[in-house]
């Protein structure tokens, strides 16, 4: 039997149907272009597939509702584009220091504030990354195609549950609304991989759920099961319950980095493009480095060795690959972004170097950079 199936579908559809074969059995949001198709179809699929669909009154109620079916034991989903997170961002914050899972589906269009609803951008990068006042520490997915805005969809509930976190799933306009053909997992392979969050089945009066060991999340029981604990907002103690104690307040916040910085290793993604003989590095992401992927190919048919590194997992972001690449191309390195230049800040954080001393390419128009446009670039700055 084959473990996989070929569908034609949009970007913004596969992650909704991604999210059902995966297990989620609550959606809860609010419609905003361009992520609204996300939200038609779970309002199909959660009722076909025996779960609970809510449109609330606004981004706020939205993710509200999805972070208090978490809290019951389901998996939980919202969706929405750049205003939308603005909105949700105080309930974001909830869910890291609560230790909810969920999964947040931003699909990133011009900006700020309304800006260009219906164009595509790069724009949320940052915003993802520090979604809510406070220090947090952020878990940030980025599809490349079609196929991944499937499979990153399904990888993000697994991390929610494995982390007890919210996770973003970063589309753009372009692959939310890219219409095509997919080769993805079946919904049996997918039902297979799937891997749920911890729970404490031990007598109720032992359960203490933030009492962890230092580089693990929180083990949160369904609500209503007979386990006893506070969620709260506030800094809080091993039962959840609020405290200012120094030494507990640290440790928690400590704790909430070093469950995902300790475990990278499961978290981070990346492909790498004909880099094995490469003398010149092209670094994009999402439907960026599609465009790239073209503009690499064309250039090698004229003989130039030239690859493709790009991100997937964008948070984390691959520190030691990153250095790894400047140790081998130095400033040979075109950088392209759909904004005036986020992502290539933890480039520079992790290499060491600035943006002057290599090519970049920023557009915030909202208009996509094409694989002619890239070259033109590159021969004019890089190729030289």
């Amino acid at each position: 039997m084959s473990k996989t199936r070929e569908v034609i579908s949009s970007g913004n559809e596969l992650a909704a149907l991604a999210a059902a074969d995966a297990g989620c059995k609550f959606y809860g949001g609010y419609p905003i272009t361009p992520s609204s198709e996300v939200m038609h179809a779970m309002s199909d699929l959660m009722p076909q597939r025996g779960g609970a669909f809510v449109q609330m009154e606004d981004e706020i109620g939205g993710i509200c509702a999805a972070i208090g079916a978490s809290m019951s034991g389901v998996r939980s989903m919202t969706a929405t584009s750049g205003p939308g997170i603005s909105l949700k961002a105080e309930n974001i914050g909830l869910a890291h220091i609560a230790e909810v899972p969920l999964v947040i589906v931003d699909v990133m269009r011009g900006g700020p504030s309304t800006g260009l609803p219906t164009r595509v951008q790069q724009g949320d990068v940052l915003q993802a990354k520090n979604p809510s006042h406070g220090d947090l520490k952020t878990i940030v997915l980025c599809p490349g195609n079609l196929e991944e805005c499937y499979t990153e969809t399904v990888r993000a509930f697994n991390l929610a549950d494995r982390f007890m976190q919210p996770v973003f799933v970063l589309l753009d306009e372009t692959l939310g609304h890219m219409h095509g053909k997919a080769i993805i997992p079946t919904q049996e392979e997918v039902e297979k991989g799937i891997k749920l969050r911890k729970t404490f089945d031990g007598d109720p009066k032992d359960y203490r759920p933030y009492d962890v060991a230092d580089d693990e999340p929180a083990v949160l029981n369904p609500m209503f099961k007979g386990y006893r604990y506070h969620l709260t907002g506030l800094h809080h103690g091993p039962t959840g319950f609020p405290t200012e104690d120094a030494v507990i307040c640290d440790n928690l916040i400590k704790r909430l980095f070093k469950k995902v910085d300790a475990h990278v290793d499961e978290i981070e993604s990346y492909e790498e493009y004909l880099l094995d003989d490469a003398e010149y590095l092209v670094f994009a992401y999402g439907s960026t480095a599609l465009a790239a992927r073209e503009a690499v190919d064309r250039l090698r048919k004229e003989g130039v060795k030239i690859g493709l590194f790009r991100p997937i997992t964008l948070f984390p972001s691959p520190d030691k690959k990153m250095r790894e690449l400047k140790e081998k191309f130095g400033n040979k390195v075109y950088f392209a972004e759909l904004n005036m230049g986020q992502y290539v800040e933890a480039f520079e954080r992790a290499t060491g170097m600035h943006r002057d001393e290599f090519v970049t390419h920023f557009k915030a128009n909202g208009r996509p950079i094409s694989p002619a446009e890239m070259i033109e670039k590159m021969k004019a700055e890089l190729l030289k």
